[in-house]
C-alpha cells in the first residue's frame, strides 16, 4: 500500500462489482438501509432543503472553520442563502413544526457540498448521508440511553453486511457481532504518543467495529480527539463514569484500506443548560441571539438524539471500495483521477 497526497492506493486492488454492477447494488443497499433504518429508530421521511437563510443559525458550523457555499437570491433583495452542510439544527425544528413525540423521529436525504473539504479516499466535495433526528425524554439523557441507539444502528449495519452477503457471496461478513464503546479520554490514556487518528486505526484495528464517545470536549491534557460544534451535540456534560460527553462517532475497520473508518457521527443534542456552556467553551456566546439558538433557549424545540450516516461511506464499505468516487460523483484532482486509474480505481 502506498500514499500519495494522503491517497492511498491498495496495491493489488481489483474491485469485486463492476461499474454498471456496482450502480445495481448501490440501489439494493441503500434502499434495504433506509427501511431497516427507519423501522429500527421509529423514523418517518421527510423532504429537508438544500439551502437556508444565512444568519439564522439553522446551519451546521461542522468545526466553526468550514465555509459554506452562498449565494444572493434574485426575487428577495438582502437575503443570502447558504448550502447546507449538514441538517443538524434543521431537523430539530422540523420535530417541533411536526409535534413528533418522544420515542419517534423523522430522517432524510441529506445533500451538502463542503468546499473546503480534503479530498482523499474518503473525503468529497459533495456530502450525502441518512439524517435522523428522534425526540426523547429528560430521563433519556444519559449516556446509556446514547449507547441504546448506537446499537440498534449498528444491528441495521449488521442487517445490511448480510443482505449485501446473500447478493454477492465474494463479498464476506467481517464485522463483530457487538460493537465496542470507549471514550475518547479512555483512548488517550491508552495511547498518549499518538495522535487522534492513529488511536483510532488502533482502535479499530483491534476491535473492527467502535463507537468512540466524547467527540468536542476537552480532554485530560487539554486537546480533543476531534472538532464539533457546540450548538448541536451535548459534549460537555458530565457523565457517572467520570468522563464527559453524550455523543461520539461510529467507526468501522475498512478491509481494503486497512484503517479506521467512520460511518457516523451522531450524539444528544444540546439542552439551555449545555448550550450556554458550549457557546461559552468556544468563546461564541454572540450565537445565543441567532433565531435558532433563541428557539431552543424559549424552550421551544423538543430534547433529542440524532446524527447522519453517510450514504456512500456505507455503499464504499460493505462494497469493498478503495475510493469514495467508485460509488458518487463528483469533482477530482486530475492527478488523483490518473493515479487510481492506474490501481484499477475507477472514479464516476
Amino acid at each position: 500500500m502506498r500514499m500519495s497526497q494522503k491517497l492511498i492506493l491498495p496495491r493489488g486492488y481489483k474491485p469485486l462489482l463492476g461499474v454498471t454492477e456496482t450502480e445495481r447494488a448501490i440501489k439494493a443497499l441503500k434502499d434495504f438501509f433506509e427501511l431497516n433504518l427507519a423501522t429500527e429508530l421509529n423514523l418517518s421521511r421527510v423532504t429537508a432543503p438544500l439551502f437556508v437563510k444565512a444568519g439564522t443559525g439553522i446551519n451546521d458550523d461542522l468545526n466553526g472553520v468550514e465555509r459554506p457555499v452562498v449565494f444572493s437570491v434574485k426575487h428577495m433583495p438582502g437575503v443570502r442563502a447558504e448550502i447546507v452542510q449538514s441538517l443538524a439544527k434543521w431537523k430539530r425544528l422540523q420535530l417541533a413544526e411536526l409535534g413528533i413525540k418522544p420515542g419517534y423521529g423523522i430522517y432524510t436525504d441529506m445533500n451538502a457540498i463542503r468546499p473546503d473539504e480534503v479530498l482523499d479516499n474518503t473525503h468529497s466535495l459533495y456530502v450525502d448521508q441518512w439524517d435522523w433526528e428522534r425526540v426523547i425524554t429528560p430521563e433519556e439523557r444519559n449516556v446509556e440511553f446514547l449507547k441504546k441507539i448506537v446499537r440498534k444502528i449498528y444491528s441495521v449495519i449488521k442487517r445490511t453486511e448480510q443482505f449485501v452477503y446473500e447478493r454477492y457471496p465474494m463479498i464476506e461478513p467481517e464485522l463483530p457481532e457487538e460493537i465496542t464503546f470507549v471514550h475518547a479520554e479512555e483512548l488517550r490514556r491508552q495511547y498518549p504518543k499518538l495522535t487522534p487518528r492513529q488511536r483510532e486505526h488502533e482502535l479499530l484495528r483491534r476491535c473492527r467495529a467502535a463507537f468512540i464517545i466524547g467527540i468536542g470536549g476537552s480532554l485530560g491534557d487539554g486537546t480533543i480527539h476531534d472538532g464539533r460544534a457546540p450548538d448541536y451535540d451535548d459534549w460537555s456534560t458530565p457523565t457517572p463514569d467520570g468522563y464527559h460527553g453524550l455523543n461520539g462517532d461510529l467507526f468501522v475497520w475498512h478491509p481494503v484500506l486497512k484503517c479506521a473508518f467512520e460511518l457516523s457521527s451522531m450524539g444528544i443534542r444540546v439542552d439551555k443548560e449545555a448550550l450556554l456552556r458550549q457557546l461559552k467553551i468556544r468563546g461564541c456566546e454572540e450565537r445565543k441571539n441567532l433565531y435558532w439558538h433563541r428557539k431552543l433557549l424559549r424552550g421551544e424545540m423538543p430534547l433529542s438524539i440524532g446524527g447522519g450516516l453517510g450514504q456512500s461511506r456505507l455503499c464504499m464499505y460493505f462494497l469493498r471500495k478503495a475510493h469514495i468516487g467508485e460509488v458518487q460523483a463528483s469533482l477530482w484532482p486530475d492527478r488523483m483521477v490518473a493515479l487510481c486509474r492506474r490501481r484499477n480505481i475507477r472514479l464516476l
